[in-house]
């Protein structure tokens, strides 16, 4: 199993696992997963990171139907300014490949936001650590296992 699977698991909370058969062409990730498991695209969330300018790193988790908006999450962390981190940076932070990113079980804890619409649902789906995984789970565990916080972070 993947260390988000593990975390999960360890942390006894209520989970359930979803596989689907991950297509390498496919042009994104969340909304094949949503698609695959014929779930709405809203309470699939994918985890983005985001580098201030000292280089230091926060997750942000939200929709897939959505992008991140960048101001609303600095505002969130009181960074003066964020940006997307650089795919290898956030691979060798989290110890999992993009499009894959988990929430859970990360190398390194790191600030984690949630997208306040997570709220709207009793279970949201992320990640399980590796493409073609995802764990549902309530979005309450999610921030209590990360001691994440939520926040309108969610884009247009």
């Amino acid at each position: 199993m993947t260390p988000a699977v593990n975390a999960a698991k360890k942390a006894k909370v209520a989970y359930q696992l979803h596989q689907y058969h991950h297509d390498p062409a496919s042009p994104s990730y969340g909304l094949e997963a949503a698609d695959a498991l014929q779930q709405d695209p809203a309470r699939v969330f994918k985890t983005l990171l985001a580098a201030d300018d000292g280089g230091k790193l926060y997750v942000a988790v939200v929709p897939v139907t959505g992008s991140l908006d960048l101001k609303a999450l600095a505002k969130a962390v009181k960074a003066k300014r964020l940006a997307m981190a650089d795919p290898k940076m956030a691979e060798k932070a989290t110890g999992y490949v993009v499009g894959g990113i988990s929430p859970l079980g990360q190398k390194k804890r790191l600030p984690l936001l949630l997208d306040e619409s997570a709220q709207a649902h009793a279970t949201i789906f992320v990640s399980g650590g590796r493409r073609g995984l995802e764990i549902e789970l309530a979005p309450d565990e999610l921030v209590s296992l990360t001691q994440g916080q939520y926040a309108a972070i969610r884009g247009r």
